[in-house]
């Protein structure tokens, strides 16, 4: 691999599952912490020009994404209805990954162990380059490091919030250009 980086201009964030149902597993004081990291890189996704792939599982049954997500991914993102844990097992949601032509894929969202995992392996096999978020993604107790490590086991980049913005960043003139429109960091965040 001549370049292990991930570029805004290559990549695409996938926002899978941060819905009250599985929101509600995680501790109590993990929650706003975690739905606000992930609210604030889709903004900051969306200001770069990094396309944004959203799902929810099974909406009519465990409801759509939360307001804070759903208001920041905007009128334009599609929320897909995904019926398959892994989002490269289902055709329409991986159809709609591979129309933005960007092969590295960033995931965020719940749970860590199961969608976050089968979706970051699935994407892999499909010939992507996956990063997932150790600070962006959640499952209660020790399942959120079981997943981690899998997918690190399987290759697959792990890293956080902060490590990817700079990665999308990359230099001080555009950190200059957009750190005024990125609004307040999220708690306990530091860039």
């Amino acid at each position: 691999m001549s370049d292990p980086l991930f570029h805004r201009s290559k990549s695409f964030l996938a926002v899978i599952d941060v819905q009250k149902l599985f929101v509600d597993k995680l501790a109590p004081e993990a929650r706003a912490p975690l739905v606000d990291r992930i609210r604030w890189l889709i903004g900051t996704a969306r200001r770069l020009g990094i396309p944004v792939l959203a799902m929810a599982e099974d909406i009519a049954r465990n409801g759509p994404p939360l307001p804070e997500i759903v208001a920041a991914l905007g009128a334009d993102v599609p929320v897909h209805d995904k019926r398959i844990f892994g989002l490269a097992g289902q055709a329409d949601i991986l159809a709609g990954a591979r129309a933005f032509q960007r092969p590295q894929a960033v995931l965020v969202g719940l749970e860590t162990d199961v969608c976050v995992a089968q979706s970051a392996l699935g994407l892999l096999a499909a010939g992507f380059r996956v990063a997932v978020l150790v600070d962006a993604t959640g499952s209660p107790g020790d399942c959120h490091g079981a997943g981690l490590d899998r997918m690190r086991d399987a290759g697959i980049t792990v890293t956080t919030v902060k490590g990817i913005f700079y990665e999308w960043v990359r230099d001080l003139d555009t950190l200059a250009t957009v750190r005024a429109d990125l609004g307040p960091l999220p708690d306990g965040m530091t860039l």
